[in-house]
């Protein structure tokens, strides 16, 4: 139960990232927000299998 949380919180937090770049800063700007998307999505998943790989 306590693993399904954390992937939530995790998931969440990715959401919120991401909408609050596209909000803040690339609002009007279609293709770059899609690249800034992108990569925050994987410096997300980079992060959570450095972590996994630790554990």
């Amino acid at each position: 139960m306590r693993s399904q949380a954390v992937v939530v919180l995790y998931v969440l937090t990715l959401v919120a990232v991401v909408v609050g770049v596209d909000v803040v800063f690339f609002r009007h700007q279609f293709w770059e927000r899609l690249m800034v998307n992108v990569g925050i999505v994987l410096a997300f998943v980079t992060f959570s299998l450095r972590l996994l790989k630790r554990s």
